[in-house]
C-alpha cells in the first residue's frame, strides 16, 4: 500500500513517518519531503496512493494580529484544499483519508468526558480554522466515495515535545515552573507514537475520533514526572489565594502581563476528552502518559525542544 503522509517533518508526522518504516510512503512538505510544496499557495502532483495522511497544520502559537490569525486558514484551511484538488488531478483518488484534528475544535478551557457528538464552538483562528477543514474533508470524501477518519487530539507526548508541554519542560528543568493550588486540575493527553498506531486500523473504517491515554493525568502528577525524569526537585506550588491576586494584577496591567484571570481559569479547571468511541470500535488501548515517562521512554532534553507546525 502507497501512503502520503503530508506534514512528516513536524513532531506528530515524524512519529507516523517512522511507524510506516514498512510500507511505501510519500512525503508532501515545503522543505525534505518527497514532494516540496507549500500547500498554502500551491497545489501538488500527487501520484497514485491509497491512504493519504494529512498532517500539516499551523498550531502552537498565539496570534496577536489579523494576518497572524489569517495564516492558520491559510495553512489549516486553504492548504487542505490545495491537497484536495492536488488529489483530484492524480491518477486516481485514494481509498481512504485521515485528518489530524485538534480537540480546540470544541471551543472549551474546562469540562470533562467531552464527547465526538458534542458542539463544535471553538471562536479562536486555530480551532475554527480546524473546523473548517474537517468540514471541507468530510464533505469531499462523502462526494467522492472515500473512507474518512478525522482524529481529534489533545496534548501530544513523545520526544522533545513542542508546544505547551515543551513549554512546561524547560520551566521545570531552569526551576521556574509552579503548580497553581496543588495542581489538581486533570488534563487529558496522549502519546504520539499511540496515534501513530492507530491510523492504519482506522482508515479502514472511518469516523471521528478522539484519542487520550484514557487516564488525564493532573499537572502535579505530571510535573513530578518530568521533573523526576530530569533529577529536579518537585514544582513548587502557588495557593490560590496568592493566584487570585496575582491574575487580578495581571488583568490590570492588560497584555502586557503574561498571567491573568482567563489564564488562571485555563490552568485550574480540568478538561478531559472521552475516547470511549475509539476503544469500543477499534479496540484503541494506549499507554498511560505517565507509565511512559516512568518507564524511561522519552527525551526530555529541553535544550532540543522546538515548537514544529504539524
Amino acid at each position: 500500500m502507497k501512503i502520503i503522509i503530508t506534514g512528516a517533518t513536524g513532531f506528530l508526522g515524524r512519529t507516523i513517518l517512522f511507524s510506516f518504516k514498512s510500507q511505501e510512503v510519500i512525503t508532501v512538505g515545503r522543505q525534505k519531503s518527497n514532494i516540496c510544496c507549500d500547500l498554502s499557495s500551491q497545489i501538488p502532483k500527487i501520484p497514485l496512493a491509497s491512504l493519504i495522511v494529512h498532517v500539516a497544520g499551523k498550531a502552537h502559537s498565539v496570534p496577536k494580529t489579523e494576518k497572524e490569525k489569517q495564516h492558520f486558514f491559510d495553512v489549516n484551511v486553504t492548504g487542505t484544499q490545495n491537497l484536495l484538488k492536488g488529489l483530484e488531478q492524480s491518477p486516481s483518488l485514494p481509498k481512504s483519508f485521515v485528518f489530524i484534528s485538534s480537540v480546540s475544535v470544541y471551543g472549551l478551557d474546562k469540562g470533562e468526558n467531552i464527547k465526538e457528538s458534542d458542539p463544535l464552538n471553538a471562536k479562536d483562528a486555530y480551532g475554527l480554522s480546524k473546523i473548517q477543514a474537517e468540514k471541507i474533508i468530510q464533505n469531499w470524501c462523502d462526494k467522492n466515495k472515500v473512507i474518512c477518519t478525522v482524529l481529534r487530539l489533545p496534548l501530544l507526548v513523545g520526544d522533545n515535545p513542542p508546544g505547551n508541554l515543551g513549554a512546561m519542560i524547560k520551566a521545570i528543568n531552569k526551576g521556574y515552573y509552579f503548580n497553581i493550588a496543588g495542581g489538581q486540575a486533570r488534563k487529558s493527553m496522549v502519546l504520539a507514537m499511540d496515534v501513530a498506531e492507530f491510523i492504519l486500523p482506522a482508515s479502514e473504517i472511518g469516523g471521528v475520533y478522539n484519542l487520550t491515554d484514557g487516564y488525564h493525568p493532573s499537572f502535579k502528577e505530571l510535573s513530578d514526572s518530568i521533573a523526576d525524569k530530569l533529577q529536579k526537585n518537585s514544582s513548587l506550588n502557588v495557593p490560590s489565594w496568592l493566584a487570585n491576586l496575582m491574575a487580578r494584577v495581571g488583568d490590570m496591567l492588560g497584555e502586557k502581563s503574561p498571567f491573568n484571570s482567563y489564564k488562571l481559569s485555563k490552568i485550574s479547571s480540568s478538561l478531559t476528552f472521552d475516547d470511549t468511541k475509539a476503544r469500543e470500535a477499534l479496540g484503541w488501548h494506549p499507554k498511560k502518559v505517565l507509565e511512559y515517562f516512568a518507564a524511561g521512554g522519552n527525551n526530555l532534553n529541553p535544550t532540543k525542544n522546538k515548537t514544529n507546525p504539524r
